[in-house]
C-alpha cells in the first residue's frame, strides 16, 4: 500500500463530469506500483509513464465523488495552480495563483458551501501589481490586519480566533483590531 509519506500531483484533464486525469510523482524509493495505486477505490485506471526528475510518474484516472467534483468544476472559479499539489494523509496541499481576492474567496465559499474544508496557509499579493495603497484598496496595516484574520479562521463559521487574539498577536488594541477588520 501507500506509504504515509507524500505524492505530488498535478491536475490534468476532466473526462465526463466526475473523472479526472492526474500526473501523480512519487519518491521512487516508496517503491509504489500500479496495483497498489489502483487498491484505492477512487483510481479506475493507472499507467506507469517512467520517471521525471527523479521521481516516478504514474497517469491516474481518479473518480471523484460528486460533491468534489462539482465544487471544483472549472468553469466555477478562476486559478492557475502554480506548484504540484502535495498529497499527504493530513490533507492536501496547493499553491494557487488567483486574479483577485474575490476569485480567491469564491473558491472558499464554494467549499464551504460544499462541505469541504480548507484552510489557507498564506496569502500574498502579486508583486506586480503592488503600488502605493493597495491592489484591494487596503492600506498596508488593513491588509495585514486582513491577511492575519484569515489565516487564523477569523473568516470562519464558526470563528476560530477571536478579535481579541488577534490584536494581541498584531500588538494592537481590540478596538483597533476591530477597526481594521471594518475597514477591510
Amino acid at each position: 500500500s501507500v506509504p504515509s509519506n507524500q505524492i505530488e500531483c498535478v491536475h490534468g484533464l476532466c473526462h465526463e463530469g466526475n473523472s479526472r486525469v492526474f500526473m501523480l510523482y512519487v519518491d521512487p524509493d516508496a517503491d509504489i506500483s500500479e496495483p497498489d495505486l489502483l487498491a484505492f477505490d477512487e483510481v479506475v485506471a493507472v499507467d506507469a509513464l517512467g520517471r521525471a526528475s527523479g521521481k516516478d510518474v504514474f497517469q491516474t484516472t481518479i473518480e471523484l465523488d460528486d460533491v468534489v467534483s462539482e465544487a471544483f468544476a472549472p468553469e466555477r472559479f478562476t486559478a492557475t495552480q502554480v506548484e504540484r499539489t502535495v498529497v499527504t494523509p493530513d490533507g492536501w496541499y496547493e499553491k494557487k495563483l488567483f486574479q483577485n481576492y474575490n476569485a480567491f474567496n469564491g473558491m472558499r465559499t464554494r467549499c464551504e458551501e460544499y462541505g469541504i474544508s480548507i484552510e489557507l496557509i498564506s496569502i500574498t499579493q502579486n508583486p506586480r501589481e503592488r503600488d502605493e495603497s493597495s491592489q484591494y484598496g487596503l492600506t498596508e496595516r488593513q491588509q495585514e490586519a486582513l491577511t492575519l484574520a484569515i489565516s487564523r479562521g477569523y473568516d470562519e463559521s464558526p470563528r476560530q480566533v477571536s478579535t481579541e487574539e488577534l490584536a494581541e498577536e498584531m500588538g494592537i488594541s481590540q478596538p483597533a483590531m476591530s477597526s481594521l477588520l471594518r475597514r477591510g
